[in-house]
């Protein structure tokens, strides 16, 4: 059974390109740009070849090109005319753009193969700040639009994971040469999103510091096992979802009573720290709004 998602809503185009269902309707009628399906009750139905068609679109027109002007030009034109822009400053919206067709069309080798032509001229850094975060972003948005399904979203992040994975290991093998301190990292209990995680003991690791990567779920009980292990510990937790709201301050103070000592702190990082009342916290504990602030502090 093919599962691979190939008709979808004018509201799906809006959300994929970031043009309004309005201008969509728009081009559509005044220069027979989309020639979309239409069911029994006259909604519009698109295919791969009209969303692609979309983004390729989107980006000449966001370099100058007019709209009429593309209305006059065939597929193989708009292809060729895209291929000729392609630059440092357009990189970034055709690459994610890239990621998106890999994403929705469960398409590997479109995705690495993009991947490993930005690799040829970006380090992995670079690639994870200036293409990954905003492509994450743009998942969660079309994630929440149900433009997506959980399906295209694991497929994705599973890729992403991999290339963390092999540039993560590249420095395991090496000694760290950093001594006064290690990173313990992990996923409070019930928590499994973890790509953000895996890209942190990257940086742990890429800075020369030993790092103890517990992953995903972990309870507050674990990680008293790994602190009588160790001395000078900072716990990085990655706080997406769990805990829950209602529970978060019980937590911090569990964080507080069990973790905390003269030789351990903890640092939080993630979406639900917004949760976290930062006027009372203890001194050992941090929190961090972004990733980059974080890897600032290390």
């Amino acid at each position: 059974m093919n599962n691979i998602k190939t008709v979808f809503s004018i509201k799906d185009l809006e959300n994929i390109s970031g043009v309004k269902a309005h201008t969509i309707r728009i081009w559509e009628k005044r220069f027979a740009i989309f020639e979309p399906d239409r069911s029994e009750t006259n909604i519009r139905n698109y295919n791969l070849s009209d969303l692609q068609k979309l983004l390729n679109i989107v980006l000449l027109n966001e370099y100058g090109y007019k709209i009429s002007k593309i209305a006059t030009y065939n597929n193989e034109k708009i292809n060729s005319s895209v291929r000729e822009i392609i630059s440092e400053k357009s990189v970034k919206n055709h690459v994610i753009n890239a990621f998106k067709m890999a994403m929705i069309n469960y398409d590997q080798e479109l995705f690495l193969s993009t991947y490993n032509n930005l690799l040829s001229y970006k380090s992995f850094r670079e690639i994870f700040y200036e293409i990954i975060i905003p492509f994450m972003n743009e998942i969660g948005l079309l994630w929440q639009s149900n433009t997506i399904n959980a399906a295209q979203e694991h497929f994705i992040f599973y890729l992403i994971k991999q290339k963390i994975l092999v540039n993560t290991e590249k420095l395991q093998l090496l000694t760290p040469t950093k001594h006064d301190k290690i990173f313990v990292l992990y996923l409070p209990e019930n928590e499994m999103h973890e790509l953000g995680l895996m890209y942190l003991n990257y940086e742990v690791l890429v800075r020369g510091y030993k790092s103890i990567y517990l992953g995903e779920s972990v309870p507050i009980e674990n990680l008293l096992n790994v602190k009588d292990h160790f001395t000078n510990i900072i716990f990085i937790g990655y706080l997406t979802l769990m805990p829950e709201p209602y529970n978060i301050e019980n937590y911090i103070d569990k964080i507080e009573t069990k973790i905390i000592s003269e030789n351990s702190s903890v640092w939080f990082i993630g979406k639900n720290t917004k949760n976290i009342n930062q006027k009372n916290l203890h001194k050992q504990i941090s929190v961090f709004e972004t990733i980059d602030k974080l890897v600032e502090q290390l």
